[in-house]
């Protein structure tokens, strides 16, 4: 197992019992939230963004251009674009 497995697992497992508690906490303070489908799911973003901090490139784009989608697509085969992944 490599790093970015590790990193996906804690992440996953974290999501699995936060994600629930937090929608439930949305619905409770009556707090409108439209949750939109993505293709990517809070798990995977959240892993990238961990792995760039721990990097060594210097800026998010460079990372996501040049590293993530061209060396990790087969870990992340719905990978956006770069502009998506901002949104």
């Amino acid at each position: 197992m490599n790093n970015l497995d590790a990193i996906y697992l804690d992440v996953d497992d974290f999501c699995l019992l936060f994600e629930p508690q937090w929608l439930k906490h949305l619905i409770e303070s009556g707090e409108k939230q439209r949750i939109k489908p993505s293709r990517l799911s809070s798990s995977e973003v959240m892993t990238i963004l961990i792995a760039f901090n721990q990097s060594g490139y210097r800026d998010f784009k460079t990372y996501y251009t040049k590293f993530v989608c061209q060396y990790w697509r087969h870990y992340f085969p719905d990978l956006v674009s770069y502009t998506r992944m901002l949104k």
